[in-house]
């Protein structure tokens, strides 16, 4: 029997990851690739891994590929509407953003395993994607080299047994900055990182440690923890990736280079990995070093006080942030009024009409989302123009 993988977001940095790994290692069968617009990649990709489908979500890119791949055995689609949709072995949804939720929820029906490198649809529907998984008997496995690290960490572990767990961050390109320096970055600046390449959003929410709030609420969704048992710390060699401390004294870390092939590969194959088939690994211990983030260089951290505070807060900060991330890249908003436009949305008089509602279906969510993006534009046009 036929092992298919499928890869969603398969011309973003961990789908060409995933592809880097499959070229070494040819042991599935490509059944559905999915991306946005990368024209020439998307091409590469037909011509090398001939995917069963690939679905395209750009109209114009569509039919472009469609045109060129016409007389392909990659059939080119537009949605995931698929007849006879084949169960894959392993699904990876690498798509950016929470328009990941609805094609996750579909995926975790037709797939034995998910890598879920997505952290906004954690954020925004971790409640219907544990039913989901649940219902179908689908493992989900976290593909941030955090979530992942901590999942590894947590392996046969009760979670009682743990006193704290640290997620650890780089710092981006601005730790060094003086506070008054942060209201001249540009989007040319912030999409430097020191350590890791990413694409555009997630280097942009690195450099202003919002990627840090979403992995803060993500652990607490996916293992269950309440926010006394976490924190955040700076780690600029970024060389490990969670510290769990138990209850016993002991305190247990992962560490591994930056590079993304790392976790991947070992949540493909978990067992008997040998990382050097796929990667060329470092293999010196190099010194580390830990600090407490400080506040005025992250103002964005002063939201954590709230993310627990109603049932879809999470929803509205994540709505919020991908507008201004968009903004910022387009240079339409500064750097600094991501955290500072994400806190007055916050305090909107409406807010707590939809931040307390208990989302129970992509629906729910879709109109909390919808009034998060929409106060978040009317914010910037009235303090913007």
């Amino acid at each position: 029997m036929r092992n298919f993988i499928s890869v969603l977001g398969s011309t973003g940095s961990i789908g060409s990851s995933v592809l880097k790994i499959l070229k070494k290692k040819n042991s599935f069968t490509p059944y559905l690739f999915s991306a946005n617009k990368n024209y020439d990649l998307i091409c590469e990709q037909i011509k090398q891994f001939k995917p069963k489908y690939f679905l395209i979500y750009n109209d114009k890119i569509l039919n472009k590929v469609k045109k060129k791949f016409k007389y392909s055995k990659t059939k080119i689609i537009s949605n995931l509407k698929i007849k006879n949709f084949k169960t894959s072995h392993i699904a990876i949804m690498a798509i950016p953003g929470i328009a990941s939720l609805n094609p996750t929820l579909i995926m975790i029906k037709k797939s034995r395993k998910i890598l879920l490198a997505n952290k906004e649809s954690i954020v925004s529907g971790w409640k219907l994607i544990k039913n989901a998984s649940l219902k179908y008997k689908t493992k989900i496995i976290p593909l941030d080299s955090e979530h992942f690290s901590i999942f590894k960490l947590l392996e046969n572990k009760n979670i009682n047994e743990v006193e704290k767990i640290f997620l650890t961050a780089s710092g981006g390109p601005f730790l060094n900055y003086k506070s008054h320096k942060l209201k001249k970055i540009n989007p040319k600046n912030a999409l430097k990182h020191p350590k890791w390449k990413m694409g555009k959003k997630i280097t942009i929410d690195s450099s202003t440690l919002m990627n840090k709030v979403l992995e803060y609420i993500e652990a607490q969704k996916l293992f269950n923890l309440p926010k006394e048992k976490l924190e955040i710390l700076i780690h600029p060699e970024s060389l490990v990736h969670a510290i769990v401390r138990f209850k016993n004294g002991l305190i247990k870390f992962i560490y591994h280079d930056t590079s993304m092939i790392i976790p991947i590969t070992n949540a493909i194959f978990e067992k008997n990995v040998e990382i050097d088939k796929f990667f060329q690994n470092k293999k010196e211990i190099k010194n580390l070093s830990f600090e407490k983030p400080k506040l005025n260089n992250f103002p964005i951290l002063k939201i954590l006080d709230r993310v627990n505070e109603f049932p879809s807060t999470s929803i509205i900060i994540n709505a919020s942030n991908e507008v201004l991330v968009d903004l910022f890249l387009r240079y339409k908003v500064p750097f600094l009024s991501i955290p500072t436009i994400i806190k007055k949305v916050l305090n909107d008089r409406n807010y707590k009409k939809y931040a307390i509602r208990n989302a129970k279906n992509i629906k729910q969510i879709s109109v909390i989302d919808t009034w998060g993006r929409q106060k978040t534009l009317e914010l910037v046009k009235k303090i913007y123009g």
